[in-house]
Formats: structure tokens, C-alpha cells, sequence
């Protein structure tokens, strides 16, 4: 109970509370990112994004997963090239 009124105090004063006279969800998050007491708490406060950016960045993450998988491929069949001009050289 201590620890949970302290977050919420801590973040109350060092975010927009003040300005608005009320704790939101961007101060707790913005505390649990900047400052080192609660940077435990960043996977369980992230920032919001809308859901859209989130979109945007999952679709991002596949096309350079496919990127770098078909760059793999590529690399084992240069391997492969390698091998086997190794082997009718010999």
C-alpha cells in the first residue's frame, strides 16, 4: 500500500498531474521509464500507442524477418556452392 502511494505521489509531481490536477496513466508510465526506483515497473506500464503504430511496427518486424531469413538462404546456398566446387576441384 506504502509502495503504491509512493509511485502515485512520485509521479503525480514530476508529471503533467499538477497542470491538470489529476494522475493519468502517462505519468505512471512516464515514471516507470525515466526514473531508475521503478524501472521494474516498465513492462507493466508501458506507453500507450494506438493501436495503428502497433500495427505498423508488427508489420515492420515480419517484412525484416523476411528479409533476414531469405538473406540466411541465401547465405546457406552460397555454403553449399562453395561445397560442392570444393569437392569437383579435388
Amino acid at each position: 500500500e506504502l509502495f503504491v502511494q509512493y509511485l502515485a505521489t512520485y509521479s503525480y509531481k514530476h508529471g503533467r498531474g499538477k497542470e491538470k490536477n489529476a494522475l493519468t496513466y502517462t505519468d505512471l508510465s512516464h515514471t516507470a521509464e525515466e526514473c531508475e526506483t521503478f524501472q521494474f515497473l516498465a513492462d507493466i506500464l508501458p506507453k500507450k500507442i494506438l493501436a495503428s503504430k502497433y500495427l505498423k511496427m508488427l508489420e515492420k518486424e515480419k517484412r525484416d524477418g523476411e528479409v533476414r531469413e531469405d538473406d540466411d538462404e541465401a547465405e546457406e546456398e552460397e555454403d553449399e556452392d562453395e561445397a560442392v566446387g570444393d569437392s569437383v576441384g579435388s
